[in-house]
C-alpha cells in the first residue's frame, strides 16, 4: 500500500512544465525532514514550505495501485484534449515511487513527471525528471529532464551544476521572509548566467493548489 497526502487535478505551478493541466500525486514523508514543526531547525531541509505529513489531504489515503490509478481517471477532465500528466511529488516521492505504480501509470494512458531532491535514484520508465537539489543532502540523482534549484541557499553555488546531464536548469527564488530579496538575487544571477531560466511559483501568485 501507498501512503498519499493528497491527489488533485490541477495546473502545474513551477518549472518547465508551467500551466500544463496535470494530477498532482503527493507521497507522505521525506528523507530530509520529518515535517514536523518541531525538527524543522534541526532538518537537512529546514525551508520546505509543503505538508506533506499524513494521509489527511485531498483524496488523501492508504491506497493500492488499482485504488491510485481509479482516481487519476476519476480526476482527469473527460473534455481534456491535453496528454493526461500525473506529476508525483513529496516530500519524497522515490520513497515509495516503484516500476510496478509507474507502469500502472502507462498503462492507463497518463504521462509521469516527477519532482525529487536527487538522494535517491529513480526506478525506470519515469518520463519527466525534475530534480531540485538541497544544500547538505546527498545529491546522486545527476541526469534528468530539468534541474530547477530554489535560491539562494547556503553552501550552493548554481554554477556547480551547470556541466550535468540536463536539458533545462531553473532558478527559483526561494519564498518566506526574504522573498522580495531572493528574487532580486535570482534575477541578478540570470541575468549574468544564461544557461539559467527563471521559474516561479505561479500557482501561488494565481491562488490555485
Amino acid at each position: 500500500m501507498y501512503r498519499i497526502k493528497e491527489i488533485y487535478f490541477t495546473l502545474q505551478g513551477e518549472g518547465f512544465h508551467t500551466g500544463r493541466p496535470s494530477i498532482f500525486v503527493r507521497f507522505s514523508g521525506c528523507n530530509l525532514w520529518s515535517g514536523f514543526e518541531k525538527d524543522r531547525n534541526t532538518a537537512i531541509c529546514n525551508w520546505c514550505d509543503t505538508d506533506f505529513v499524513g494521509i489527511d489531504g485531498p483524496n488523501g489515503g492508504k491506497y493500492s495501485v488499482d485504488q491510485i490509478a481509479k482516481i487519476l481517471l476519476d480526476l482527469w477532465p473527460s473534455n481534456n484534449p491535453s496528454d493526461p500528466y500525473v506529476v508525483c511529488t513529496g516530500g519524497e516521492p522515490l520513497l515509495q515511487l516503484d516500476e510496478k505504480l509507474i507502469n500502472k501509470f502507462h498503462s492507463i494512458g497518463f504521462e509521469i513527471g516527477i519532482e525529487t531532491n536527487g538522494s535517491m535514484q529513480p526506478p525506470d520508465g519515469i518520463d519527466w525528471v525534475c530534480v531540485s537539489p538541497k544544500a547538505n543532502a546527498d545529491f546522486i540523482l545527476k541526469t534528468g529532464d530539468e534541474l530547477k534549484l530554489v535560491f539562494p541557499q547556503n553552501k550552493i553555488n548554481p554554477k556547480q551544476y551547470e556541466k550535468l546531464s540536463f536539458d533545462h536548469f531553473f532558478i527559483q527564488p526561494m519564498d518566506g521572509i526574504n522573498q522580495k530579496q531572493n528574487i532580486k538575487k535570482s534575477k541578478e544571477f540570470i541575468m549574468k548566467n544564461p544557461l539559467w531560466n527563471l521559474s516561479l511559483q505561479t500557482h501561488k501568485i494565481m491562488g490555485i493548489p
